[in-house]
């Protein structure tokens, strides 16, 4: 007796049905159609927002950033980050800081094009990834679980690459955005090479990863789009013409 009342709604199988679009999720940025900006304050004074058809195409899994100190590239970052939900100084959608940062403010006149919009995953901000730590520990006084996934143990714990180390393993799930701001800042040579090594897992499973580097190491992971940063704007090139690659190449063989 299989009539209509008898099928019982299961969203998990329901969920199943619907294919999981490929990574990039986040394809289009472009400043939003009639926005007035201020274009002699930061970070509108930034010389790839001054041209009026500023559009950056993401269509790669993996998307690197590449320029000098002051170019912008974090302020980007930081942009993306806060489309996507996440805190501004670091983590994700449900990690809140006292006394937290609100940011540039370039999210708000910045359209994104999104396919679909995705709002899991997180933000890597190297400088102030203590704050996190400390995040970290003190969500551990009032929930005990805080440290599963990052070692087992609080970050301070840990030297300062290891506790980058384990926050990179720790990202073990699918089809989030990962936005990583100058990740080697705490990695030896030796972990950048396991670190290209963890991209490849992430990517692997699906992840968008959006990064600003300076480390030439970084900058070698295999198919990424690399987008550098300078006077003419934000331009697609290639490894060997980065100026990150010329300088250390010029530097070892001298």
């Amino acid at each position: 007796m299989g009539g209509r009342g008898s099928v019982k709604h299961n969203p998990d199988r329901m969920a199943r049905r619907i294919p999981t679009l490929p990574a990039p999720f986040l394809k289009t940025i472009s400043i939003k159609q009639g926005a007035t900006v201020e274009k002699s304050k930061h970070p509108f004074n930034l010389l790839y927002l001054q041209a009026e058809d500023f559009r950056v195409v993401l269509d790669s899994p993996v998307t690197i950033f590449v320029g000098e100190n002051g170019a912008g590239k974090s302020t980007l970052l930081e942009a993306i980050a806060i489309s996507c939900g996440f805190n501004v100084l670091g983590g994700n959608k449900n990690h809140v800081y006292n006394g937290q940062k609100q940011g540039t403010g370039l999210h708000q006149y910045l359209n994104f094009g999104w396919l679909p919009k995705i709002t899991k995953g997180f933000f890597l901000r190297a400088e102030s990834f203590f704050l996190f730590a400390d995040y970290l520990d003190d969500h551990k006084k009032d929930f005990g679980e805080a440290y599963d996934g990052y070692g087992g143990g609080s970050l301070h714990s840990q030297s300062h690459g290891e506790s980058f180390m384990s926050l990179f393993k720790s990202r073990t799930r699918s089809d989030e955005i990962l936005i990583f701001d100058e990740p080697e800042a705490a990695l030896s040579p030796k972990r950048q090479v396991e670190f290209l090594e963890i991209l490849k897992d992430l990517e692997r499973r699906n992840n968008q990863i959006i990064m600003a580097t300076h480390s030439p190491l970084l900058m070698s992971y295999p198919k990424a789009k690399l987008l550098q940063i300078n006077d003419d704007g934000i331009n697609e090139t290639t490894y060997k013409e980065t100026g990150h690659f010329k300088i250390w190449k010029d530097f070892v063989l001298r």
